[in-house]
C-alpha cells in the first residue's frame, strides 16, 4: 500500500476528523479571499451634498485619494531631500521659524489640486456625450477702480477685500445656472469662443453704475501688478442667495463674478484650478450606457468621483476611510489564528495516533515518508475546502465587504458627532450615504488563496509532525 493509499483510507477511516479540517480549511480559505476581495470592492455611495443636474455626470476630486496623494509627496520629498523640504508634483513643505521655534509649512499649488484637462477631454470624447463645461475654484482678486458689496457692520479684518471669479468653459452649464437660481437679466452668458469677458451681479452692476459692455478691472491678492481687464457682456440675478464658498465678504454672492474659463488664472497670474467638470447626455435613454462607456474610459478613476443626477458615486475601498487597513488587519488575523487552530488541531491528530506513528516507525518506515503522509491527508481535505470555499466566496465576500462598509460608516459618523464643537473649518465633507457594495474575486486571488492555506497546512502539520515524530518509537509507544 503506497503512501496516497493510506491517506485516503486514513481521512475515510476518521471521518470526524476529516471534516473537523474540512471545517477550518473552509473557513480560512472564505476569510481570506472576503479580505481580498474586500480591499478592491467598489462602493456604491450618494452624495447628499453633491450631484449632477439634469441628464448629466458631474467630475470632482475625491478626497480621499487627494489625503493619499499627499502623504506619497511628503514621503518622496523625504526621500529626495536631506532636511526634508522641497517640492513634489505640486505639493510643498517647508521649515519656518515662528516665535524662535521651528515648525513645518505644508501647502498645495494649483497644479496638485486641479482636475486635469486631458482627463475631461478623454470624458468629454466619449459616445453620448454631447456637451461639456469645466468650472474653476472661486478665485479671490482685488477689484481694480470698482467697489465690491459689503456688509457695513461686518469686522473685515480678516477679509482678502476682493471677489470672487468664477470661470466656466460655458456658463450656460454652471450648476448655478442648472440649477435655476442664477438667470441673465441683461445680455448673455459667457461661452467656449469668450476670452476676456464677464457677467456680474444686478447688485453690483447697480452699484457702480455698470451696464453690458463696461469694463472691469482685477488684479492679484498679493500684488497689484498685473491688472487684467474684462468687458461686462451680462448681468445676473438670483433667487436666492448663493452658498458662499469661504466666509467673508469676498465670497458672498453679489460679489461672485462669472468669467470665461481662461480669465481667472490670468488674473491670479498662476496654473488654473479647475474643481469640476459637467458632462451632458445626449439622448436620456442612454444614460446608463453613456456612464459605463465613460467608467471605461483610460483614467486614473482613483483621482475622482464620478456623480451621477442621482447624487451617486462609486469609489475604490482603498478611498473609502479605512476599510482597506481593516480588511488587510482582517488578513493578518486569519494568518495567524488560522496557523494556529491548524497547528493544535494536527497536534490533536498526531496525539491520538501515536500508537499508530510507533508501529510504522519500529516497522522501518522513515520520518519523512509518515510526515508526508501526515502531510498528504491534510492537503486532500484541504483540496476539498478549497473548492467549496471557492464556490461560496462571491456571496460571502459581499456580504462581508457590505458589512464592514456599514460598520465603518457608522464609526466615522460617531467621531464626527465626538469631533462636532472642535476646530471650525471651511472644509464641508461630502455626506455619503452606501446604497451599494460589489466585490469581484479574480483568478490572481484564488491561485493567492490556495497558496497561503497551503502553507499554512504545510507549516503547521510540519511543526506539529516535528514535536512527535522527533521522540523514539518506544518512547511514543509507551507514551500510548
Amino acid at each position: 500500500m503506497n503512501l496516497f493509499q493510506r491517506a485516503i483510507r486514513s481521512c475515510l477511516r476518521k471521518p470526524v476528523r476529516s471534516i473537523l479540517l474540512l471545517l477550518v480549511v473552509f473557513l480560512v480559505s472564505l476569510l481570506f479571499l472576503s479580505g481580498m476581495a474586500g480591499r478592491s470592492a467598489n462602493i456604491a455611495v450618494k452624495d447628499s451634498t453633491r450631484q449632477a443636474i439634469g441628464a448629466g455626470f458631474l467630475l470632482e476630486e475625491n478626497p480621499e485619494n487627494r489625503s493619499r496623494r499627499i502623504e506619497e509627496a511628503s514621503r518622496k520629498i523625504e526621500e529626495l531631500s536631506a532636511d526634508g523640504q522641497g517640492e513634489y508634483d505640486g505639493y510643498h513643505q517647508q521649515k519656518i521659524t515662528v516665535n524662535g521655534n521651528e515648525v513645518w509649512q505644508s501647502w498645495t499649488d494649483n497644479s496638485f489640486e486641479s482636475l486635469k484637462m486631458e482627463d475631461i477631454e478623454k470624458i468629454a470624447a466619449v459616445e453620448g456625450i454631447s456637451d461639456y463645461n469645466i468650472t474653476t475654484v472661486p478665485t479671490a482678486v482685488l477689484p481694480v477702480g470698482f467697489e465690491r458689496i459689503e456688509d457695513a457692520g461686518t469686522d473685515q479684518t480678516g477679509d482678502l477685500q476682493g471677489v470672487a471669479l468664477v470661470g466656466n468653459l460655458d456658463m450656460t452649464m454652471d450648476d448655478n445656472v442648472l440649477g435655476g437660481n442664477v438667470t441673465i437679466k441683461e445680455g448673455r452668458m459667457t461661452t467656449a469662443e469668450d476670452s476676456n469677458v464677464c457677467v456680474i451681479s444686478e447688485e453690483l452692476a447697480e452699484k457702480n453704475h455698470l451696464e453690458v459692455g463696461d469694463s472691469l478691472r482685477f488684479c492679484p491678492v498679493k500684488e497689484e501688478e498685473p491688472v487684467q481687464e474684462a468687458v461686462i457682456v451680462g448681468i445676473y440675478q438670483v433667487k436666492e442667495r448663493m452658498e458662499p464658498y469661504m466666509s467673508g465678504d469676498t465670497y458672498r454672492s453679489e460679489n461672485v463674478i462669472f468669467t470665461d474659463l481662461h480669465f481667472p488664472e490670468k488674473v491670479e497670474q498662476d496654473d488654473p484650478l479647475y474643481e469640476k467638470a459637467y458632462f451632458k447626455v445626449a439622448d436620456v435613454n442612454e444614460y446608463d450606457a453613456v456612464r459605463e462607456a465613460i467608467a471605461a474610459a483610460d483614467i486614473d478613476w482613483q483621482r475622482y468621483d464620478l456623480i451621477d443626477n442621482n447624487g451617486s458615486l462609486e469609489t475604490m475601498a482603498a478611498y473609502f476611510h479605512d476599510l482597506e487597513k481593516i480588511n488587510n488587519t482582517l488578513l493578518l488575523v486569519v494568518a495567524g489564528a488560522g496557523f494556529m487552530i491548524l497547528f493544535f488541531i494536527f497536534i490533536f491528530w498526531l496525539r491520538s495516533r501515536t500508537h499508530e506513528i510507533g508501529i510504522l516507525l519500529s516497522l522501518g518506515i522513515a520520518r519523512g515518508k509518515i510526515l508526508l503522509q501526515i502531510a498528504a491527508e491534510a492537503f486532500l481535505g484541504g483540496a476539498l475546502a478549497l473548492a467549496l470555499s471557492f464556490l461560496a466566496a462571491p456571496a460571502v465576500s459581499d456580504a462581508a465587504a457590505g458589512y464592514l462598509t456599514d460598520w465603518q460608516a457608522q464609526q466615522d459618523e460617531l467621531q464626527a458627532e465626538l469631533d462636532a464643537g472642535g476646530t471650525a473649518t471651511e472644509y464641508q465633507a461630502p455626506e455619503l450615504t452606501v446604497t451599494d457594495v460589489e466585490t469581484e474575486l479574480t483568478p490572481a486571488m484564488l491561485l493567492t488563496d490556495g497558496l497561503c492555506v497551503g502553507a499554512l497546512i504545510l507549516l503547521s502539520t510540519g511543526v506539529a509532525g516535528v514535536l512527535i515524530l522527533r521522540r523514539k518509537p518506544a518512547d511514543i509507544l509507551k507514551g500510548e
